[in-house]
């Protein structure tokens, strides 16, 4: 029983850091209609952030500080990178995506060596449950990450610029003709998924307090993966792709058998999922206009 809720909470409170992350991939795409592949390396950037920023024994303020940066960087990302590429082909988009992650590996290692840096946010020490001693920090990031993931959905569903976001992801021309300012649209839905990110790598620091500049790399590649499994373009499937794949990875982990190879099962699954459903478990088959 012990070791059944103590693998719960941790795949719950993991899944919920994947769900967070996908949910950039997924908003990004969903209306910008481009694969950000740099998503991941902005966790890597708001983990240096708190590091820096914890300078000052606050960390409230290193967390504040690492979603304000991590905001920024986005919108510059999309300002800059991607937004002289609409209505370039997809190859394009997906070419300087790879080379804005590569860039901002490369500063990193540039401005902070490339040895890994250690950033203990907060110690919350660890309580009994269930006959189980779990992490606090795990508790911690499953509230937080449930109570975003809850606020997003009502944001998007409740809201007028909700509303707005959801227009451009079903039809960009119309929404335009409905007088829709689509480019603000994309620099927001940026903004949001970089401070999910954000957060992803504030929770990433309370499992194991070590950045370095590949910090975001495999996090990001299973986010996707996350966000394809659950259907690419739907907010809800972002969330139980991300649930799915971090209950996998700790039931995996807890058997020693197969634990060598989770990334492989992980992997494994996506492909086996998307020979039976290709558009994950809630996307839905778009027709594309001619």
């Amino acid at each position: 029983m012990e070791l059944i809720f103590s693998t719960l909470i941790n795949g719950l409170s993991l899944g919920g850091i994947y769900a967070m992350i996908a949910l950039g991939y997924t908003m990004v795409y969903g209306i910008a209609k481009l694969l950000n592949f740099a998503h991941g390396d902005i966790i890597m950037v708001g983990g240096y952030l708190i590091y820096v920023f914890m300078a000052t024994n606050n960390p409230l303020l290193a967390i504040f500080m690492a979603v304000i940066g991590c905001v920024i960087l986005g919108i510059c990302v999309e300002k800059i990178a991607y937004k002289p590429l609409r209505g370039a082909s997809p190859l394009a988009v997906l070419i300087t995506a790879i080379g804005v992650s590569n860039l901002l590996q490369s500063l990193a290692q540039i401005i902070f060596g490339s040895a890994p840096k250690m950033a203990t946010v907060y110690d919350f020490g660890i309580v009994k449950l269930f006959g189980a001693t779990i992490q606090i920090s795990s508790l911690v990031t499953l509230v937080v990450a449930f109570a975003v993931m809850t606020a997003l959905t009502l944001f998007v569903k409740f809201t007028r610029l909700g509303r707005a976001m959801i227009a451009v992801s079903e039809d960009r021309s119309a929404a335009q003709l409905m007088g829709i300012n689509v480019n603000s649209i994309i620099t927001v839905t940026f903004a949001i998924g970089s401070a999910l990110a954000a957060l992803a790598g504030l929770f990433y620091l309370l499992k194991a307090p070590s950045i370095s500049s590949t910090l975001g790399a495999m996090p990001g590649i299973k986010a996707f993966t996350a966000a394809v499994i659950g259907g690419i373009g739907s907010i809800p499937g972002a969330m139980l792709g991300g649930i799915l794949l971090g209950m996998i990875e700790s039931i995996s982990y807890k058997i020693t058998a197969i634990a060598p190879y989770t990334d492989a099962i992980e992997f494994s699954i996506l492909i086996l999922i998307l020979l039976v459903r290709p558009t994950g478990f809630l996307g839905k088959k778009r027709r594309e206009k001619v």
